[in-house]
């Protein structure tokens, strides 16, 4: 069984779930979890989870991230990228200063109202789901954060543009909006993600690549392991003789852990056991100079 990540390049016409199925086949097992919807037009880089990595799927998916997408200036569409029903058509009478100025002005934190095209749940059911019945719904703004636009390319109507985002961030609506504020509306043409935490478009995989890998007996150099992701953290080793705690999921004290440093309050720290085994991430608690577990990935019964 595979415990670990993979770099998934999603390939245009699947969706993410169309991945996860095609994996299963393709690795011949069942516990498997992708960190983040792509849409089936969409293209890069999509972490998937296998075994007790499963367990981070949702830490994955508050990743930062980066896409590079290409925006069509003078249409809008009901999904707000060009698979959908074109809803108005106007004029484009922007200049390239206009568009450079407009597309700076989202740096930074804002107000961004996701789309009815989604996969948010509203009162149990799908945003999608309602649109796809010609309902739509009052949706309430998330803020959310561009940190980075850079303007790859401007051949109007057409503009491509790199952006870095924080979790949560809809490009397409990034487009609709720019569009909007330049008075001509948008729709997004292509999305290509680059970037998912450390995780980058150069390195990730195709499903035909890793059955090559498979077939070959060389895809376990290609898995990244638990522990590799938090590397960023620093660690900890519970004493043999407090081992039972953590083999248990229970907090631990400072004081039963070898390798202590000066540990900041809410301080993530990786644990490992005697056997030098990553055991799972616990935050260090000062005031009662503890170590409370947040995840645990246990080994040997998955």
């Amino acid at each position: 069984m595979i415990n670990g990540i993979i770099n998934v390049y999603k390939e245009k016409g699947y969706t993410s779930h169309d991945v996860v199925a095609k994996l299963r086949g393709i690795c011949k097992q069942k516990k498997i979890g992708h960190t983040g919807t792509l849409d089936p037009d969409a293209e890069g880089v999509l972490p998937v989870c296998f075994g007790n990595a499963t367990k981070l799927c949702d830490m994955l998916t508050d990743k930062s991230k980066e896409y590079e997408a290409e925006f069509l200036l003078g249409i809008m569409t009901d999904t707000q990228d060009i698979s959908g029903t074109v809803l108005e058509e106007r004029e484009v009478q922007v200049t390239s200063e206009q568009v450079t100025e407009v597309v700076a002005s989202f740096v930074g934190k804002y107000d961004q109202i996701p789309p009815m095209y989604s996969a948010i749940k509203i009162n149990g059911k799908r945003l999608y789901e309602l649109a796809r019945e010609g309902k739509e719904v009052e949706r309430k703004a998330r803020q959310v954060e561009i940190t980075r636009i850079e303007i790859l390319a401007i051949d109007l109507p057409k503009i491509r543009v790199a952006v870095s985002c924080s979790k949560g961030t809809y490009i397409r609506t990034l487009g609709f909006d720019i569009g909007n504020k330049l008075g001509c509306g948008a729709t997004m043409t292509k999305l290509l993600r680059t970037r998912v935490g450390d995780f980058n478009v150069k390195e990730a995989l195709t499903l035909a690549q890793i059955e090559t890998l498979r077939d070959r007996d060389q895809l376990k150099e290609k898995i990244v392991i638990v522990e590799q992701v938090f590397a960023y953290l620093r660690r900890g080793t519970v004493k043999k003789e407090f081992r039972k705690f953590i083999d248990n999921g229970n907090s631990i004290y400072a004081s039963q852990i070898e390798e202590q440093e000066s540990w900041r309050d809410k301080e993530q720290i990786r644990i490992y056991n005697d056997d030098a085994i990553f055991c799972g991430i616990f935050e260090y608690r000062q005031a009662e100079s503890v170590c409370k577990p947040v995840k645990m990935f246990p080994t040997g019964r998955e």
